[in-house]
């Protein structure tokens, strides 16, 4: 990228963080080929919050949509969500997540962020994962960030099929395909 003047480093900024507005401080300095300091001083001057603030916000959007689980069961932050179509969240691979030998996050972390997105995105009362066939392409390491993208493919009566694929920095980490059931009130409540 060639070197741009402060006004157009801030509106090229501003667009670039419509566009995704998960992108973080160091993904922005190597984009523009500055110092972190230099973005974090202009978000300020455009009053754009730091990353987590910003997902905060549009995560609050796209919970208020969720109808299947509660809030609390979702793994990462749900920061887009198209019921019966689309959804993203985010997973910051934090320590409590990782093997304490290796920093690799655990499995079955990352299966439980798709898993839980693949419901979410069901317009259903109640909905239950059927079944699940899913890939780890590399292992995933403390600090990266998860970002799963749930799509529906096709729905068939109560079955929604449902392909999630988790990428860290554009490498795709995760694959699985869910068929997850919508479930009728009526069989809430029975015993079994």
């Amino acid at each position: 990228m060639k070197k741009l003047t402060k006004a157009e480093r801030q509106k090229e900024l501003e667009d670039r963080l419509d566009e995704d507005p998960f992108l973080i401080d160091r993904e922005l300095a190597d984009l523009f080929n500055v110092s972190i300091q230099t973005i974090r001083l202009d978000r300020m001057e455009l009053g754009i919050p730091e990353v987590r603030e910003r997902i905060k916000a549009v995560a609050k959007q796209a919970n208020s949509k969720v109808k299947s689980v509660q809030r609390e069961e979702i793994i990462g932050e749900l920061v887009d969500i198209q019921l019966n179509q689309t959804g993203i969240s985010i997973l910051e691979a934090s320590d409590d997540l990782v093997l304490e030998k290796t920093k690799i996050v655990r499995g079955h972390h990352i299966f439980a962020q798709a898993n839980s997105l693949a419901v979410a995105i069901i317009d259903a009362d109640v909905a239950l994962t059927g079944s699940a066939e899913v890939r780890y392409n590399r292992p995933v390491y403390i600090n990266e960030r998860l970002v799963a993208k749930a799509k529906v493919n096709k729905i068939i009566e109560n079955r929604f099929y449902v392909k999630v694929e988790t990428k860290i920095n554009g490498e795709t980490v995760f694959n699985g395909e869910f068929i997850i059931f919508s479930v009728g009130d009526n069989l809430v409540n029975k015993e079994g």
